[in-house]
């Protein structure tokens, strides 16, 4: 048996069935697993002294602490997706944010754009402890492209690690010897209250941003409602909102109240971006009080603005 080079299961070919599947017929079979199952895998990379790059999504940053939790490595940060955010954002003020965690450095890259992996290549190079460096992230962080993009520029290898959008892609780890150092993939951590452990692929296809976003800003006079599909409305009185999210999804707004069965959340705000976890954030410019409602399991809350 051979571990498969998509997932990391145990199989007789290549590619289990399951990876050959999504590769070729972008078919997913769902695979039911919990945190409880990964985080053995992060306390066996915690007993080693070796470098371990954070991948972490621009668009969906999230609470990076319970990664920490379990890690005692040196952690260089590795923004992904930067070609999700507008041109017009800061790289400045992208460095500079509070991502709160400690690390020894951080870079910002694009998979998609080949943006930044001579200097990512650099780095890990200047701060890895041994031959091996460990790749660690959310579910959907852009773990598995940034190293598919890796193999491209810096193997000969022809073997591609799966992506897929919907969580459990990766199953256990995975080995891949470039010239300098072994990555290893590690399964992405399902992230509580991300819209991705809720939906349907076909679904999430559409929630998750493929090319630049382009923000759409509503100057609020009185009271109005804005409705995204059927997965988030807001209600809001004098005030700016600017909505970072997929251009996939239909935006539309009321200048009534909308009847709905999604859960209410009553949220404070003052000059600062409203999370949706998952499907979008909400730059606000003033002080007001929002009504947020989204699908019952998805967390709601505010953070610094990072744009």
């Amino acid at each position: 048996m051979n571990k498969c080079i998509g997932c990391g299961i145990l199989t007789e070919n290549i590619l289990c069935e399951r990876c050959f599947r999504i590769k070729h017929y972008n078919e997913y079979k769902v695979v039911t697993k919990t945190n409880n199952d990964f985080i053995p895998i992060l306390e066996n990379i915690s007993k080693s002294n070796d470098l371990v790059l954070l991948v972490v999504d621009l668009f969906n940053i999230g609470d990076l602490s319970l990664i920490r939790k379990y890690l005692k490595n040196d952690i260089l940060l590795v923004l992904t997706k930067r070609d999700l955010l507008p041109k017009s954002v800061s790289l400045d003020k992208l460095y500079n944010y509070d991502y709160k965690i400690d690390y020894v450095d951080k870079i910002i890259v694009s998979s998609n754009k080949n943006y930044n992996f001579d200097l990512l290549l650099s780095k890990i190079n200047k701060y890895k402890k041994s031959n091996n460096v460990y790749v660690v992230g959310f579910t959907n962080a852009g773990k598995s492209t940034m190293i598919n993009k890796l193999i491209y520029n810096y193997s000969n290898e022809k073997t591609e690690i799966t992506t897929s959008p919907l969580p459990s892609t990766t199953l256990n780890t995975i080995e891949i010897n470039l010239e300098y150092f072994t990555l290893i993939d590690t399964p992405g951590l399902l992230s509580d209250g991300d819209i991705a452990n809720y939906v349907s692929g076909n679904e999430l296809k559409k929630i998750i941003p493929k090319k630049e976003i382009k923000p759409i800003t509503y100057q609020i006079k009185g009271f109005q409602t804005i409705v995204v599909d059927s997965y988030l409305v807001v209600e809001a009185n004098d005030i700016d909102l600017t909505f970072y999210i997929s251009n996939n999804l239909k935006i539309e707004r009321f200048y009534k109240k909308i009847q709905t069965d999604l859960k209410k959340h009553i949220v404070n705000v003052d000059n600062n971006d409203v999370v949706i976890k998952g499907l979008c954030f909400i730059k606000t410019n003033k002080k007001s009080v929002l009504n947020i409602y989204t699908l019952n399991e998805v967390s709601v809350y505010t953070r610094d603005s990072i744009i």
